[in-house]
């Protein structure tokens, strides 16, 4: 698990110059949820909730190639994400996708015990337990934060907007 940005979702650590920040809400338009609570086909419909954020936000279509790259990983990492919380967190409750300047962050809630980690020593040939190694490696950082008012968690992870 990341180690590097502790800070819980919505709450983009401390400002550039030294203040704390309190938790960032994005500007109107630059954050979408989706309820996945007892759907089914959650991971197409986790994919297809943030394709339309990527489009509404100008990501897709891509103009370039790293255009594309860039949507592709998006939709990789919430494929990740919300896959591990139905294999291993009871299902997911919720996606968040906002944007914050030139990051996207993507937070999974569920209602799960466990801590997500990438498998170690990660075994490249093997099938299944993947995820979190893909997640590890295609984000800038990502981390999880217990819910305090019960059972539960965030998975969140956040990656570089496309150049």
């Amino acid at each position: 698990m990341s180690t590097t940005r502790p800070y819980p979702p919505g709450d983009l650590g401390p400002e550039s110059d030294g203040a704390a920040a309190g938790p960032s809400a994005p500007p109107s338009g630059q954050a979408r949820t989706l309820r996945l609570t007892g759907a089914s086909g959650v991971v197409p419909s986790a994919r297809d909730f943030t394709r339309e954020a990527l489009r509404e936000w100008g990501w897709l279509p891509a103009a370039s190639a790293d255009q594309r790259a860039a949507a592709e990983d998006v939709l990789l990492v919430v494929s990740e994400l919300v896959t591990n919380a139905c294999l291993h967190a009871e299902g997911p409750e919720e996606l968040r996708v906002s944007r914050h300047g030139k990051v996207l962050r993507l937070e999974v809630a569920d209602l799960g015990a466990g801590n997500p980690a990438p498998r170690t020593p990660h075994r490249a040939g093997r099938p299944g337990g993947h995820g979190m190694f893909i997640v590890q490696r295609l984000c800038l950082d990502w981390g999880v934060v217990r819910n305090a008012q019960g059972a539960g968690k965030t998975v969140w992870a956040e990656l570089a907007a496309p150049s």
